[in-house]
């Protein structure tokens, strides 16, 4: 039976860079995330007006993002800036369709 040595530094005690953590894949992804709803946001919003909950959850997720010291931040930005667009797209969407419908007056 092994038992642990009784000098600090010995083989069985771990270093301290094993309890840091050296990679940023536990809480990066949200900003990659959020761009890829506002992609998908502004493609579905170009063609039906109803692409705007995709675009908010992308800027609100890119806000998040903006938030978190490990994300990228120039993801998250550009998260926000094409979230925007569809949101603004699907605006025009659906202010076009309620004209046409007479629904404005």
């Amino acid at each position: 039976m092994e038992t642990a040595p009784a000098e600090p530094g010995g083989e069985f005690t771990p270093d301290d860079s094993s309890w840091q953590a050296t990679d940023s894949a536990f809480h990066s992804g949200l900003a990659g995330w959020a761009l890829a709803f506002a992609v998908v946001g502004l493609i579905v919003s170009m063609f039906v007006g109803w692409g705007f909950p995709i675009g908010l959850v992308a800027v609100v997720s890119a806000i998040i993002a903006l938030r978190r010291p490990l994300e990228n931040r120039a993801v998250a930005v550009w998260a926000i800036a094409l979230g925007t667009l569809s949101i603004l797209y699907s605006a025009g969407w659906l202010l076009y369709t309620a004209m046409r419908a007479n629904l404005l007056g």
